[in-house]
């Protein structure tokens, strides 16, 4: 209701024009309404040190309260506050230790030996900036954009298209459960490295069968066929399969726990607990730590690679080229695939690290800094790893394809049997894995991280409280725990294969991704979604990015989708055991139980929809109609500079969260 201005007493016979009548009285009322929001600001200010005074004489709140407890907030009742990034370094090593991992190392010089050598090159950069980077940036500019995490920016930019962010949060949280395994695995071989001999170069321990030949002795042609040494095994193997596995006869066996792993598991998820159990504050400075030293540790084991005889036949079998091998669709699979796991996209990690960025903060610049840093670790790490395979297959007297292995097989057989002869082997083992351990560990809590922002997000009032959000990780990580004992049992290989293989697959992170391009460009409005980034850096990217997203990126995903399908194989272990049908329709299950989000969520919405099935209904823009930023700049351009701190409440909800005043703007209905 509109304020009756106050009497204006004139003396009698005066003649006071009209014109000045009114601006009297406009001066009288402008002084009455800042009487009374300076009364109702004393009032707010009374009501926030009785607060803080019980916070601090009742409550005593310890450095552990959650973001969002501070007292300003209650007292003036608005949502928990959201964190930022101490600084862009943190933003930066966070990013750089969640998408540089153990494909990095394992995975990529494999594919590239494997796939035609330097000839890999050609589908990987094709992939690279035609899938990879546009979709790594789309996700961090519509984090920090929505100041949201994997699912509610979702809410706020597309709703009908929220399933996205679902199906990203299923394929992480089961991609969290296995991942760590690997970790459990490494710092199991680190604590045996400890050790003089190392457990893994002899034969005649206890779990070495009589078949078990040391490999040195394969370069002895005369006493090797003497032996009739081809049903013999390596001792690196026997300690593998037989020691730290356990390795039972198949997936139907699943056997009994092994407490040593299980204790290995245990101590990785507590260390992961405390990196993120603060929040970004604590993520941002672990990863000075675990993205730092990896690359140090990277770059020692390049320099030694290198000089070890035999180094350069392992670089040349590296990077030899066969451009034949582009013919076959597998190469270009390969090459989709790795680009998807290597940029931690589709996860919404890289979503939720970017909500934590400040609103006006240049991430297209940083974004590609950081995919030439993963890409180009990548590619160096082929030296690293090639090199000592090199030397290895000349210390044996084989050939380089019979000693090259991809994934757990290179990290727990071959590269330890490298190091097993080298000079120093316990000094390098430990050297490994421990950069091994860190490679991982900063991956794994960058994505828990990711999933915990994306959760609580749909609850902030409730889980940015007090405690909360610590005892909700606590959860999280305890539940993850007990399903990834399944994967330390001596049956738990064959588990761990079936999460690898299907739960967070290529065929998922292409869905994924072919339906954000789709839900970005094609139904928000690529436009749009340039002026967002337009008004958060001050400039418009080139086109590259935005006909990615409409045409380039959604072929690229569903010409691979469709190859990946037709070349379907069923899961084998060692190309030997295969598995039963009902666990094939069990890795089926992992595989579909995130692909159907998608569409489910989107019947959900369209049954429970009034309107049109393109209207906003969460106070949006119409989608693919007029954007939230042009409206904004509307908005700012007839908003009164007097009123403007008065409004900064009723900011557009798309950056609330964010607390920077140039990008706070009511929307043209709150005028």
């Amino acid at each position: 209701m509109e304020e009756s201005p106050l009497p204006i007493y004139i003396e009698e016979g005066t003649e006071v024009p009209t014109a000045k009548k009114d601006l009297i009285a406009l001066g009288i009322r402008q002084i009455w309404t800042q009487k009374t929001t300076e009364s109702r600001n004393m009032a707010t200010k009374e009501k926030l040190q009785c607060l803080k005074d019980f916070h601090k004489d009742i409550l005593k709140p310890s450095p552990g309260k959650s973001p969002g407890t501070r007292p300003e907030d209650e007292a003036e009742g608005k949502p928990p506050q959201r964190e930022k990034w101490a600084s862009k370094i943190d933003f930066l090593l966070s990013v750089a230790g969640g998408f540089i991992g153990l494909g990095n190392v394992w995975r990529f010089p494999y594919l590239c030996y494997k796939n035609g050598g330097g000839a890999f090159l050609i589908p990987y950069f094709i992939f690279l900036f035609g899938g990879g980077l546009p979709v790594f940036f789309l996700e961090v500019v519509l984090g920090q954009y929505t100041s949201e995490g994997g699912i509610t920016c979702w809410e706020k930019i597309c709703p009908i298209f929220t399933g996205i962010g679902y199906a990203s949060i299923v394929i992480v949280s089961l991609l969290n459960v296995y991942y760590i395994v690997i970790l459990a695995w490494g710092l199991y071989y680190l604590f045996q490295s400890f050790q003089s001999v190392l457990p893994w170069a002899h034969c005649h321990q206890k779990w070495n069968t009589p078949t078990c030949v040391e490999d040195t002795l394969r370069k002895n042609k005369t006493l090797w066929i003497s032996l009739n040494a081809t049903n013999f095994t390596s001792p690196v193997t026997e300690f593998w399969e037989r020691n730290v596995l356990s390795l039972s006869s198949g997936i139907e066996d699943i056997g009994i726990i092994k407490w040593d792993l299980a204790l290995c598991l245990l101590l990785v998820w507590v260390i992961c607990f405390f990196c993120i159990w603060k929040g970004v504050k604590s993520t941002g400075k672990v990863v000075y730590i675990t993205a730092t030293f990896p690359f140090i540790m990277l770059l020692v084991l390049l320099i030694r690679g290198v000089t070890l005889p035999g180094a350069a036949e392992g670089i040349k079998f590296y990077l030899y080229p066969d451009i034949s091998r582009l013919a076959d669709p597998q190469v270009w699979i390969d090459a989709g695939t790795q680009i998807f796991f290597s940029y931690a996209i589709c996860l919404g990690a890289m979503t939720s690290l970017g909500s934590y960025n400040k609103y006006k903060y240049n991430c297209y610049r940083d974004c590609l800094l950081l995919g030439c840093l993963n890409s180009g670790t990548s590619f160096v790490s082929g030296f690293a790893i090639f090199s000592v395979l090199g030397f290895m297959a000349q210390e044996q007297g084989v050939n380089i394809a019979d000693v090259a292995e991809s994934g757990p097989g290179l990290a727990f057989i071959a590269y330890p049997k490298a190091v097993s002869m080298m000079p120093l082997p316990t000094f390098w083992a430990i050297l490994f894995f421990i950069m091994l351990l860190l490679l991982g560990l900063d991956s794994q809590f960058v994505e828990v991280e990711g999933q915990i922002t994306s959760l609580v997000d749909l609850h902030p009032s409730f889980l940015r409280k007090g405690y909360r959000r610590e005892i909700f990780i606590a959860i999280v990580c305890f539940l993850s725990y007990l399903l990834g004992l399944t994967m330390v049992t001596e049956g738990g290989m064959y588990v761990f294969q079936l999460f690898d293989y299907y739960a967070a697959s290529g065929v998922c992170l292409l869905w994924v991704a072919f339906f954000e391009c789709i839900a970005v460009a094609w139904v928000y409005g690529a436009d749009n979604i340039y002026d967002a980034i337009e008004d958060m850096i001050g400039y418009r990217p080139g086109p590259w990015m935005k006909w990615s997203w409409i045409v380039i990126t959604p072929v690229l995903c569903v010409g691979c989708f469709i190859f990946s399908l037709a070349k379907y194989k069923p899961l084998t272990y060692n190309k030997v055991y295969t598995y039963p049908d009902w666990a094939i329709g069990l890795g089926w299950v992992l595989a579909l139980s995130s692909m159907i989000c998608i569409p489910m969520v989107m019947v959900i919405r369209i049954i429970q929809s009034d309107g049109s099935l393109i209207e906003d209904k969460s106070g949006g823009s119409p989608q693919g109609g007029e954007s939230v930023v042009q409206r904004n700049r509307e908005c700012h351009s007839v908003l009164p500079q007097w009123n403007f701190e008065w409004r900064i409440d009723q900011a557009n909800s798309y950056h609330c969260g964010n607390h920077d005043v140039s990008s706070l703007c009511e929307r043209r209905n709150l005028l």
